[in-house]
């Protein structure tokens, strides 16, 4: 059996522990009893955990530096990690058992653990988006990818924020078990199936600035409730109140993307949830998202996602149980 063990402590992210153990105990029905995941929970201390959410979690034993030997190990997150030091022990235990597993990593902000345990350095990691920023700067020999749903470099796996634990962990089902078994796991999950490890983690939703009653805001919520129509920096400036000039600044100062970015990904992500939702026509989805033509979209999507929307699509469609 492989071994899979996922390491808490207190204040950890609940998700981040539950999301990915169900994944590989879903992926158990599916296998045959010698090929099954063994699960273990490590734990920091002895006894209840209170997590970030209120829940307490139990680990099944304490973390053994001298030990512990896993197939696969992995550190969840926890809101806290991105803003204070880690504890000296658990970096110190990861440090020891990482070498002794095949394959070693972290969900969400457990990449912090990861990099104070020295084991980023000079590898391609990811996070939440939200804390990649302060990973990188933290870390400066990592190579921080700020817009990943997970990576793998070498024995090194790192997914980007809560959810996407389920998401890294389905492609390590693939890795071990085949696709056929991971989409199967994903759909007895409820889950529409895994998102590419390349896929973009940033939704246009994501760069609302924090007044929602400003004029960038306003724009914003203009542009995804009518993303078929054009957009242009003018037409957008005259929903703000604004110039022209005036508005594309301010803009780009609250969303942290040009006007012309913004829109493009509001497109791109109405034709992604069209694409994973049904089976309309490439060019009834172009039409709807506002790209105009099937080939414009093609275009967009290549460069943004690395991949067509047709691609996309079949990479959504699950299998018969």
């Amino acid at each position: 059996m492989r071994t899979v063990a996922i390491a808490i402590f207190p204040g950890v992210q609940a998700l981040d522990v539950a999301g990915p153990l169900d994944v590989f105990a879903e992926a158990n029905g599916f296998l045959p009893p010698q090929d099954r995941y063994a699960l273990t929970v490590l734990g920091t201390t002895a006894g209840p955990m209170r997590a970030s959410n209120g829940l307490y979690l139990a680990a099944d034993r304490i973390i053994d530096p001298v030990a512990d030997r896993f197939d696969t190990l992995l550190v969840a997150g926890g809101p806290d990690l991105s803003r204070g030091p880690v504890d000296p022990a658990l970096a110190d235990w990861l440090r020891a058992a990482a070498p002794r597993c095949r394959r070693y990593g972290s969900i969400c902000t457990g990449a912090f653990v990861v990099g104070a345990a020295g084991l980023l350095d000079g590898r391609a990691a990811t996070t939440h988006w939200q804390d990649a920023p302060a990973l990188a700067v933290r870390f400066p020999a990592a190579r921080v990818e700020l817009d990943r749903i997970y990576l793998r470099d070498g024995p090194l796996v790192t997914s980007a924020g809560v959810t996407a634990g389920i998401d890294l962990c389905l492609a390590l089902v693939a890795e071990d078990h085949g696709a056929a078994i991971s989409l199967a796991t994903a759909k007895r999950l409820v889950v529409v199936a895994q998102r590419q490890g390349g896929q973009s983690q940033f939704s246009p939703y994501l760069t609302l600035p924090a007044d929602d009653g400003s004029p960038v805001a306003r724009v914003q919520t203009h542009v995804m409730q009518h993303v078929a129509e054009a957009h242009t920096v003018a037409s957008m400036a005259r929903v703000a109140g604004m110039s022209a000039r005036n508005f594309a600044r301010v803009f780009v100062q609250q969303a942290k993307v040009t006007p012309a970015e913004f829109v493009e990904r509001a497109r791109v992500d109405t034709a992604r949830n069209l694409l994973e939702g049904g089976d309309l026509p490439l060019k009834t989805v172009a039409f709807r998202s506002g790209f105009g033509s099937a080939n414009r979209m093609r275009l967009v999507f290549v460069k943004n996602m690395g991949m067509t929307p047709s691609q996309y699509r079949a990479s959504f469609q699950s299998v018969p149980l």
